[in-house]
């Protein structure tokens, strides 16, 4: 990354650490012990542990939904199911129910957490020949879809029943 501001290199710093270590557990102090810094820098440039976490969750986000464009509907299922994402997914489901449980510092993670998804989705669907009516309603429902299967995936573990359940959905999209 050339000419990075600290705050980007630390969000980058957690986002890395996070995948490999998880986080959500950990105090901020011992966070910042993690990434090489203080956890005043951490405060200054997030606001809290729950900033913190919620920023690296909305990047992670925003990073998938950029490869979305350029990958086929079976392709970006196996991105999102690596199992180097399995700690950053379930950061993403503990501060869903986090945040819509009034956790302080977390609100702000709903912010966006539909709504950003269902432009791309929508032209993704547009590519698939998804009439334009239909694709409000279908974003959603993929949206859901694959929130729900990669749930799945994080309780369960069970990568084959939860690939097996997304491709009977994705295929209702191979002529339609």
């Amino acid at each position: 990354m050339i000419d990075a501001s600290p705050r980007a290199k630390l969000l980058d710093a957690a986002i890395d650490h996070i995948a490999h270590h998880g986080g959500a557990g950990r105090s901020l102090r011992a966070l910042a012990a993690d990434l090489g810094t203080s956890h005043r820098m951490l405060i200054y440039h997030f606001g809290s542990k729950e900033g913190l976490l919620t920023a690296v969750a909305r990047e992670v986000e925003a990073r998938q939904r950029a490869a979305l464009a350029g990958l086929d509907p079976a392709e970006f299922w196996r991105r999102l199911t690596d199992d180097d994402l399995r700690a950053n997914e379930k950061l993403f489901f503990q501060l869903y129910g986090q945040a819509l449980g009034g956790t302080p510092g977390t609100a702000e993670f709903l912010d966006g957490v539909i709504e950003n998804w269902l432009g791309p989705i929508e032209a993704r669907l547009a590519q698939l020949g998804v009439p334009a009516a239909d694709r409000p309603a279908h974003a959603r429902l993929g949206l859901a879809v694959a929130r729900g299967l990669l749930l799945d995936l994080v309780t369960t573990g069970d990568r084959e029943a939860v690939d097996a359940a997304m491709e009977k959905f994705l295929a209702m999209y191979e002529n339609p």
